[in-house]
């Protein structure tokens, strides 16, 4: 099926997220759509999944233009979504989980559960899935997770497929069963339109790429053109994709973690003795899928886990027993996962955000009250060296983008001293610029001399930042390696096989 969309136009109050967008995407085609978080992307297949209604503009099928209503009519007409974040029961059967909302009945009122199993058989065998329609959802692994959401759209005789960043959370190897898929389903005729902002995945995959940058398509490319090609598109600027870096110069062993265990509010044991150490001038990157104790392991070392044992200590200072309060006064600088909720205060301005964790220092405060100037002036230059789009430093933080946001958090960690830096997902939601830039300030508190702990789900940047990597499975460590170690080593590493019974190759020895 072809689809073409006709210029696109969709507004949220003065704020225009697409900006008459044009995109045909041929019969059996991958169109890769490009572009930093923010872009427009997004928003753009959530109109034609009939989610929003535009504001201007056509979706055409087959060269027929459509009307939808809401999502039920866009499946109605072929079209498939799915969603970075999966929408499965996780207690359900893969069957039950594709009955839900199609419900097919027996009769006037009994479910046929048969005829699920049946099709989910049909649609796994076809694109070779091996997916069991019993198994429960929650005991399947994420990928095949993935495969489960791809049936259910193809349940639905999808002929144009959505899928929305489908790498995020997946593991190398199992980013690689997913692009063989999508190529089975070109071959049958699907149309796939594929949201992503990883360069090497675009180019792999893709027949034709689109760039969206700020709203507007910027350019198309074929997927011969290089990284430095498209990041030039996707920002509207010559980027060095690279981190340039010297050799590490490593010095004492500054940050220490040891017999780390920490366990969940229902006692479920999420990280266990888990024991490791940084040097000055030493990156460690933490990698692996997320959700295998990487979170837990960040809020333990700023003292927001409750139930802990083991030790963590900076120069011999213990920081398990401290609050969060004395752990950032000890020089610990903690950029959280989830900027929304943990990074910043969304109903503060952005000056008031970039001083949240100094605001009691004679820099900006005193007897008689705030020094407005001085909070004045350091935000006006946090926001010119880390390049914070807003209007004005009293705009409320929570009406920037993710990827402002996220550089607010930045830069009130990167600006002041610092005895450690602890960043989880440092980059996520920018564009390839911000994420240069983001490397160079990372590298540089490396050079500092200060110990640096970083959490990435992005393997290419684990490898390009690590002085050191440390993969995470099930809340323990499968072994530190050096970043020379191969791709097909870390993907193995990251599905629960530890480093030691591992050949050069990724083989289990």
């Amino acid at each position: 099926m072809k689809l073409e969309l006709r210029g696109i136009t969709k507004r949220f109050g003065n704020f225009t997220a697409n900006d008459r967008i044009n995109l045909i995407v041929e019969t059996g085609e991958i169109h890769a759509l490009l572009g930093e978080n923010g872009a427009g992307k997004s928003t753009l297949m959530n109109v034609l999944y009939g989610l929003y209604d535009p504001e201007e503009g056509e979706i055409l099928l087959d060269d027929v233009v459509q009307d939808f209503d809401g999502p039920g009519d866009a499946m109605a007409a072929g079209i498939g979504m799915v969603h970075q974040h999966f929408m499965l029961i996780p207690v359900f059967t893969v069957a039950e989980n594709l009955m839900l909302g199609h419900e097919p009945v027996k009769g006037l009122s009994v479910l046929d559960l048969d005829a699920a199993r049946t099709r989910v058989r049909e649609i796994s065998e076809r694109f070779g899935f091996n997916i069991d329609p019993d198994a429960l959802v929650e005991e399947l692994s994420v990928g095949a997770q993935q495969r489960v959401e791809i049936i259910k759209a193809l349940s639905q005789d999808a002929k144009v497929l959505v899928l929305d960043e489908p790498t995020a959370v997946l593991t190398p190897q199992e980013t690689d069963e997913l692009m063989e898929i999508m190529d089975e389903l070109r071959k049958e005729g699907t149309s796939i339109v594929f949201i992503s902002h990883k360069l090497r995945e675009v180019r792999q995959v893709s027949d034709k790429i689109t760039v969206i940058r700020r709203g507007k398509v910027v350019g198309t490319a074929e997927p011969t053109a290089s990284n430095e090609e498209l990041a030039a598109l996707m920002v509207g600027r010559a980027v060095d994709l690279s981190v340039d870096k010297d050799p590490p110069k490593l010095g004492e062993e500054a940050f220490k973690v040891d017999g780390l265990t920490v366990f969940a509010p229902d006692n479920s044991l999420r990280i266990n003795d888990l024991s490791f150490t940084i040097r000055e001038g030493e990156v460690l990157v933490v990698a692996g899928v997320q959700g295998n104790g990487q979170t837990e392991l960040t809020e333990a070392i700023l003292g927001l886990q409750p139930q802990v044992r083991g030790s963590i200590s900076l120069y011999g200072k213990e920081l398990l027993t401290q609050t969060v309060r004395k752990t950032l006064d000890a020089g610990v600088g903690f950029v959280p996962e989830d900027r929304t909720k943990d990074g910043i205060v969304g109903e503060f301005t952005i000056a008031e955000n970039l001083v949240l964790d100094r605001i009691d220092q004679a820099e900006f405060s005193s007897v008689g009250g705030l020094k407005l100037g001085a909070i004045k002036d350091f935000a006006a230059k946090s926001i010119d060296e880390f390049d914070i789009r807003t209007p004005s430093i009293e705009t409320h933080a929570g009406r920037l983008s993710g990827g402002n946001q996220q550089k607010v958090v930045l830069a009130r960690e990167l600006g002041r001293p610092l005895k450690m830096f602890i960043a989880s997902q440092p980059t996520r939601g920018l564009d390839v610029g911000s994420i240069e830039f983001v490397h160079e300030q990372i590298i540089a508190a490396r050079d500092s001399g200060i110990p640096v702990l970083i959490v990435s789900t992005e393997l290419d940047e684990v490898v390009e930042l690590a002085d050191s990597i440390m993969v995470m499975y099930g809340g323990r460590s499968m072994g530190i390696v050096p970043p020379t170690t191969s791709r097909e080593v870390l993907g193995q590493m990251m599905a629960g096989i530890p480093h030691d019974t591992l050949s050069e190759e990724g083989a289990v020895a």
